[in-house]
């Protein structure tokens, strides 16, 4: 009789634990309801001189964690653009997590580097992306960010007769960074980690619609055509979901020789549906494209995608060779696209993704999310002293809470929104977020979960309603 796994009690009892958590996302608090004091005194243990058997640890995990658990799984999370996991995508990494592969070289992962081809091809056609694009699978949207403005500032600079992979920025022509007012921080932390600097970014005036306009970008370029630019254009902004008017724009910045880069965290994928692609039209003559696949693709966290449509500058920007590293000619190695060489296999999940959903369950997906966005506004800026900015492009919308008492402020606005915000976290019906936009605060309404449903969506309006009345 063979002897039993040593795997399996952990692996089961973290198997019962997990389908009781997402089983019951629906009954459960939204909000962690844990106090930051009672999860030290739970999880801060000594460390004991034994060890402790893997079940068990498992189950005191669990136990210990109750209450520190947010429940950005189901699907009345609409505080942060999160998505969920889809089942075959958490069963994929799972078995990522077992595999345990090092997702480096197809010598040491050869599956994974075959699912990742697939996924490059498979992601640059879904998302209406030029077939010859090099692409990368990162840690999430801001690793992307680098991935690809390393390849721009590899190619401005080599214009220029400068290697900066050798050679280093000191003494380097200077970058300039110029975007609308509307940058997400990413970018900066982005531009920090390759040596640019966050002063490297020129943040432009937007129109009220979120947009750089191009009269503005053009007097931006105008002031040093000398100067390497990237441009860096939105597709979707964390706000309201504004979108870049990318056919005037991005033909405009190429004639003064600027790289253009799109982020678009989510909102690249609404060229997966027929129905909001038309907000996308034009971006796929960028030079490089930064996503997101733990937001709308709802795979589970570490999954960011880079596209760059000059596959040399990528190369260049981050390969490198050693005598000790396999290398094949016959296929595309990992190393040589991405920041990092050891790493989880991250195709797995979002080729598990993409199988389950097909073109038409994204497409579906992303409609369903538009649409409880929208319901979500609607519904909350009927109740009484309830303003919205405007209706939601896509997955994105602003309310304001007003003051009723007379002679209110706008800082008194300001508060009661920030309240109202808090208040329905506390009843853990749902969960939202606050941000500043145009100088005044708003609770955001984010939708990007699969399993958001019109059930959810009622239950968040009531738990306002409640709050509000």
């Amino acid at each position: 009789m063979s002897q039993s796994s040593p795997f399996r009690p952990a692996l089961e009892h973290a198997l019962d634990h997990a389908l009781a958590h997402l089983d019951n996302l629906s009954r459960h608090s939204v909000a962690a309801n844990a106090t930051l004091e009672s999860l030290r005194a739970r999880l801060g243990k000594p460390l004991g001189e034994e060890g402790v058997a893997a079940d068990r640890v498992i189950d005191e995990l669990v136990a210990d964690t109750a209450g520190g658990i947010v429940g950005s799984a189901g699907g009345r999370f609409f505080g942060w653009v999160i998505g969920g996991a889809l089942p075959a995508a958490l069963g994929a990494d799972w078995l990522t997590s077992a595999w345990d592969q090092n997702a480096a070289s197809y010598a040491c992962a050869p599956a994974e580097a075959v699912v990742e081809e697939v996924c490059g091809a498979w992601l640059k056609d879904l998302l209406r992306l030029p077939h010859d694009a090099s692409f990368a699978l990162t840690s999430g949207c801001q690793m992307a960010h680098l991935t690809a403005l390393a390849a721009a500032r590899h190619a401005l600079l080599e214009r220029r007769g400068w290697q900066v992979e050798s050679d280093g920025l000191f003494g380097a022509p200077k970058i300039r960074v110029l975007s609308s007012d509307q940058f997400h921080g990413s970018v900066t932390q982005a531009l920090r980690l390759l040596g640019m600097g966050t002063s490297a970014i020129q943040p432009l005036p937007s129109n009220e619609a979120g947009q750089l306009e191009a009269v503005t970008l053009e007097a931006a370029l105008r002031e040093s055509p000398d100067t390497p630019t990237v441009v860096l254009l939105q597709a979707g902004d964390l706000n309201i979901g504004a979108f870049d008017a990318y056919l005037q724009l991005i033909p405009l910045a190429h004639r003064y020789g600027a790289w253009v880069h799109i982020d678009g965290a989510f909102g690249l994928w609404v060229n997966a549906s027929a129905r909001y692609r038309h907000l996308l039209e034009g971006v796929e003559q960028a030079d490089s494209w930064a996503t997101d696949g733990h937001k709308w693709l709802n795979v589970p966290y570490d999954s960011g995608f880079a596209f760059v449509a000059h596959p040399d500058a990528h190369r260049n920007a981050m390969s490198h060779h050693a005598s000790y590293v396999s290398y094949n000619e016959q296929v595309r190695e990992q190393k040589d696209w991405t920041p990092v060489w050891s790493r989880r296999g991250r195709g797995f999940a979002a080729y598990a993704a993409l199988r389950e959903l097909g073109r038409n369950g994204v497409a579906s997906l992303i409609e369903r999310n538009c649409d409880a966005a929208r319901a979500l506004a609607y519904g909350i800026s009927a109740l009484p002293g309830v303003v919205v900015v405007r209706e939601p492009q896509i997955n994105q919308g602003l309310v304001r809470f007003l003051d009723p008492r007379p002679g209110a402020t706008e800082q008194d606005h300001d508060a009661r929104t920030d309240a109202v915000t808090q208040s329905v976290l506390q009843t853990g019906e749902a969960l939202f977020s606050n941000t500043t936009w145009r100088g005044k605060r708003y609770m955001r309404i984010s939708v990007c979960n699969w399993q958001t449903n019109d059930d959810d969506v009622a239950r968040a309006i009531a738990a306002v309603a409640s709050v509000v009345r």
